[in-house]
């Protein structure tokens, strides 16, 4: 029975951690957006963060996006500079028509900084991208 249920593989959705200037508050700030890189719009996105190491836990955030459109993105959330060193995990589910697809986006502890920051797809930033 096990074998009869089918788990696509997602494809064209990324999480990423971008270096934003606040221009309210005048402070360089980390934000997590998800992005659909995807030629079809994403129904009931749920996205379920946190943070964590052998010692330490954040406390856990939801967020639900009715619809993210076709080729955009969406903010996630304001990261604080201190949870860079915990192991910070995206739990991301969706639908795409009639099936559901679920991926999990692990940001490794000390791997958000300046030295990854690369090429964002759609976004025209620089950042740190988890496929």
């Amino acid at each position: 029975m096990k074998k009869d249920i089918e788990i696509p593989k997602v494809e064209g959705v990324y999480v990423a951690v971008v270096s934003e200037y606040n221009d309210i508050y005048k402070t360089q700030d980390w934000n997590a957006y998800i992005i659909n890189d995807k030629d079809v719009d994403l129904e009931v996105v749920l996205i379920v963060t946190s943070g964590y190491s052998e010692k330490k836990m954040t406390s856990i955030f939801r967020k639900k996006l009715d619809v993210l459109p076709k080729k955009s993105y969406a903010k996630i959330e304001l990261m604080q500079e201190d949870i860079f060193a915990l192991n910070n995990e995206f739990k991301v589910t969706f639908f795409e028509g009639n099936a559901m697809f679920e991926k999990t986006y692990l940001f490794r502890k000390n791997t958000i900084n300046e030295k990854a920051l690369q090429n964002i797809p759609l976004m025209k930033v620089k950042g740190v991208l988890v496929k």
